[in-house]
């Protein structure tokens, strides 16, 4: 088992975030640690304060040096596939190889309306989006030149150079549990998936489904890391106890707990403590 945190940048301050992230840095207990990528809040006041992802993690990247440091998950409809492409190469050199990719078609309505941003005019298309625009952006870390041509997305002998330290390519981590969509193209591309807080039985039906999609494209489910967030609040220590005993029984990989707003680096050392306590 592995553990994570995660801490969205939003109703918070830089200074919190940042100490908070350094902490996790300094606790060898914990592997990963994560940001959100949005514009508004997704938790409470939506006119409260909320910092940019993809900024805050390269600062964050620098700020530290040996955990492994992602966006959970970066939104696909917010920049185009060959500008993310070439952001998480960036990224990947300037973590050191530390970078994982997080990709997700996208949902908060609230920001996308606000910013201009189309999501989707249906489920389909946002998730027809999102298939073109992965493919699009694992060919453009791997390859020397991709040209792919799409409904929605066109790239022609698009290059993006230099590349990170990792090979082939970042990890990739796609976050969400629909059957027919979601899992189907974590079978197909991703390194690793992440699931929300979810029952026993309803994550052993999820594991059950991407099994079968990977059975369909012919690779072993074995490659994929597969996590589950874990809510954690210092009001409630029994319930977080209980949650990382829950994730280390059903087998996942990476517990990724979610740290509240605003961050409190002492927390870190919470959440040590109950995962020496259960494990």
């Amino acid at each position: 088992m592995k553990y994570g945190i995660k801490t969205n940048p939003h109703h918070t301050t830089w200074d919190r975030m940042l100490a908070t992230w350094q902490k996790t840095d300094e606790t060898d207990l914990f592997d990963s640690a994560w940001v959100f990528d949005h514009f508004y809040p997704i938790f409470g006041d939506p006119e409260g304060p909320c910092l940019e992802g993809w900024t805050s993690l390269a600062a964050l990247a620098q700020a530290t040096s040996r955990v492994k440091v992602g966006t959970m998950v970066n939104g696909m409809p917010y920049r185009h596939p060959a500008v993310t492409a070439n952001m998480a190469a960036t990224l990947d050199i300037v973590s050191g190889g530390r970078f994982q990719l997080g990709l997700g078609a996208g949902w908060y309505q609230l920001e996308a309306d606000a910013y201009g941003i189309t999501l989707g005019d249906s489920l389909t298309e946002r998730f027809d989006r999102f298939d073109e625009s992965v493919e699009i952006i694992v060919r453009m870390l791997t390859d020397e030149e991709t040209t792919f041509a799409g409904k929605y997305f066109t790239v022609t002998n698009a290059r993006n150079e230099p590349k990170g330290p990792q090979q082939p390519h970042p990890p990739v981590a796609i976050g969400g549990i629909g059957e027919r969509r979601t899992l189907r193209t974590v079978a197909r591309w991703a390194d690793h998936w992440n699931a929300a807080p979810l029952e026993a039985d309803v994550w052993r039906h999820k594991v059950s489904v991407l099994e079968g999609h990977c059975a369909d494209v012919g690779r072993d489910p074995a490659e994929i890391e597969k996590s589950m967030m874990v809510r954690f609040s210092p009001d409630d220590l029994t319930g977080l106890d209980e949650q990382l005993r829950k994730v280390t029984d059903l087998g996942v990989d990476t517990a990724i707990v979610n740290l509240p707003s605003p961050h409190n680096a002492d927390h870190v050392e919470i959440v040590a403590e109950a995962i020496a306590r259960v494990g």
